[in-house]
């Protein structure tokens, strides 16, 4: 097949042979209570040989304990204690597991309502989501929530797993009907790729091999999907951006002027030779060195941790970011978002918090809840003036310094934040910012100043 090819055309093209065969997938489960979303991942792990034999004989052990004939393959991802007496997915369960295609790193999030913080935990980085569905119950509102929230983190595949089809005898009406409003839904919120699979998690259907009970169904088993779903992006697709985790100044005699900006690159290239600019003081300079672990290279991309000199000797420190001069984000301090609030504490209007984008943080102060998201129909709930745990809303803030914010659904990376308590650095809130900036109000501020948050 590559007779015709150039030994370097030979060389790139076993260059991306292996690439592919070792590309890594991140993807979350999510799902209803008593959905089967601990089962499937056990039997994922079972069938693709993926589970040592101590860790299958202490499953089976447990089982028998708990009077169970067959192995509860839930076990293999149901690790606490607590989880294990209520039969209960409560924390998020990371598993890594690889097949000769592909390897991949799953998280197993909880289906409960007040756990639907996890399940943003869970999904944030993952590159597909696999949300399950009882073929008894249909879409529920949990399964509306977590495609609301699969839609939010702007995660790119979503896999309907519609599961224990052998309780429903296998019926296609069943499943056509559940993947008719699930895609129906999860298509209103902007999900771009939807992928239906009828399964039973605890029969092995459709989970690793195909099912002989649903001759119907001429799709993908999960594994299947999962290994041939594209990853990825080309990063020469995005604007370079590389936020400043550390300021190396060794000052010694080897190095007396050496002055290097550590981090890892958020998104894009770095070449040297780039114009860049600094920001927020928007100051520019040439990039002269990219150190990448110990050796000088003369390009970067996303996702490496790298060390990068500049021309210019600049005032740059921590939180600060280094974009493409001809590509430069915007800078603001009024930011309007869309939210899932996290903490058990409501988060109000009025509210003092910090805000940490990339690696800086600074205050800010909740101007507006604008809304709050209804599940059920989608609609908004005009001024709700809070937010509580696992709640979805938009929120304007107004912070103290000018963050280089981009969209989200333009980078993940660069467009999301954090809003932390300050008192007690508790995580509060997971932000996306939006495409448009909201200007601050321009009615009388409060005179008080609170510690240094009049701003």
């Amino acid at each position: 097949m590559t007779s015709n090819l150039t030994s370097g055309e030979q060389a790139a093209a076993a260059a991306v042979e292996r690439s592919a065969a070792t590309s890594q997938l991140r993807f979350a489960t999510a799902g209803s209570v008593d959905d089967g979303k601990s089962t499937l991942v056990g039997r994922l792990l079972h069938d693709s040989k993926s589970v040592l034999a101590d860790q299958l004989e202490a499953v089976e052990h447990a089982s028998r304990s708990r009077g169970q004939e067959a192995p509860d393959l839930a076990l293999l991802t149901d690790g606490l204690r607590a989880e294990r007496e209520q039969g209960i997915t409560i924390d998020v369960a990371y598993r890594y597991f690889a097949t000769p295609k592909r390897r991949f790193i799953l998280a197993d999030t909880p289906g409960h309502v007040q756990y639907t913080r996890n399940m943003v935990t869970g999904a944030s980085t993952a590159e597909l989501a696999v949300v399950l569905v009882d073929a008894r119950n249909g879409v529920v509102e949990q399964t509306r929530r977590h495609a609301a929230v699969a839609a939010l983190l702007r995660v790119p595949h979503v896999v309907l797993a519609v599961n224990k089809m052998d309780l429903v005898e296998y019926a296609e009406p069943v499943f056509a009907a559940i993947a008719e409003e699930f895609t129906t839904y999860a298509a209103s919120l902007g999900v771009p790729e939807i992928t239906a699979i009828p399964i039973s998690a605890l029969a092995g259907d459709n989970v690793v091999t195909p099912s002989a009970n649903m001759d119907w169904y001429g799709g993908p088993t999960v594994l299947e999907h999962l290994e041939t779903v594209p990853v990825g992006t080309d990063p020469s697709q995005d604007p370079a951006r590389f936020p400043v985790q550390y300021v190396i100044r060794p000052q010694t005699a080897e190095h007396p002027d050496y002055r290097g900006y550590a981090g890892q690159i958020a998104s894009g290239v770095l070449r040297v030779g780039d114009a860049v600019t600094v920001l927020p003081s928007g100051r520019t300079s040439t990039i002269t060195g990219i150190d990448a672990l110990g050796t000088l290279v003369d390009v970067a991309w996303a996702s490496q941790s790298v060390t990068v000199t500049l021309a210019d000797d600049l005032d740059i420190s921590r939180g600060d970011l280094i974009a493409p001069s001809d590509h430069v984000p915007q800078t603001t301090q009024d930011v309007e978002a869309t939210v899932c609030h996290l903490h058990d504490r409501p988060l109000r209007v009025g509210d003092r918090v910090l805000l940490k984008h990339t690696t800086r943080t600074v205050k800010a102060i909740v101007k507006d809840i604008p809304s709050r998201l209804t599940l059920a129909d989608l609609s908004q709930h005009p001024a709700p003036g809070e937010l509580a745990a696992n709640d979805i809303g938009r929120v304007v803030l107004r912070t103290s310094e000018p963050l280089a914010l981009d969209a989200y659904d333009a980078s993940r990376r660069t467009g999301s934040f954090l809003l932390i308590d300050p008192a007690d650095g508790t995580t509060l809130t997971a932000g996306m910012a939006g495409d448009s900036f909201a200007a601050s109000a321009q009615g009388a501020e409060s005179a008080r100043d609170d510690e240094g948050w009049d701003f």
